[in-house]
């Protein structure tokens, strides 16, 4: 019995449309990420690229558990002295730029090496429902019917 690695040319990659309405954070990127890696696939091997193309819309309107909207903050530093920064999250949602929260969330949940940062150009995330994917006929994931815990509410 031998062990089967998949090739770079042998993987097909299948585009995924999902709806992150009323989706709990940390659920919806952990589904992503076993999507990106390709952790779903019978062909799945750790050092390639086996993952599907994933696409996020509604990623402002997605939801948070107990009080993380308020208190889960992001840092960064600008490089001078005492030059630490931070947002909430409930800041970076209501800004500018909300598709930033999911990408973080599934950037994180990735490997930190050249295969993450690979993995993480098959990711689009969109604050809105329009992206501009329609020619690759991408399936829709129901993140939200998988699992009762997985959509809020309120």
């Amino acid at each position: 019995m031998k062990t089967y690695s998949a090739k770079p040319a042998e993987v097909e990659k299948k585009w995924v449309l999902i709806d992150a309405d009323g989706v709990v954070l940390g659920r919806l990127a952990s589904v992503i990420a076993l999507r990106l890696r390709g952790k779903h696939k019978p062909i799945f091997t750790p050092h390639v690229d086996c993952g599907d193309n994933v696409i996020v819309v509604n990623a402002e309107k997605v939801k948070l558990t107990g009080r993380k909207l308020a208190r889960k903050r992001y840092y960064w530093h600008t490089g001078f002295p005492g030059g630490i920064k931070d947002r909430t999250m409930g800041q970076i949602l209501s800004g500018k730029h909300p598709e930033r929260v999911v990408e973080k969330a599934v950037e994180r949940m990735l490997t930190r090496n050249t295969l993450g940062r690979q993995l993480m150009n098959n990711l689009r995330v969109y604050a809105g429902s329009a992206h501009p994917h329609e020619a690759q006929q991408p399936q829709t994931l129901d993140v939200a019917a998988m699992n009762p815990k997985n959509k809020r509410s309120a």
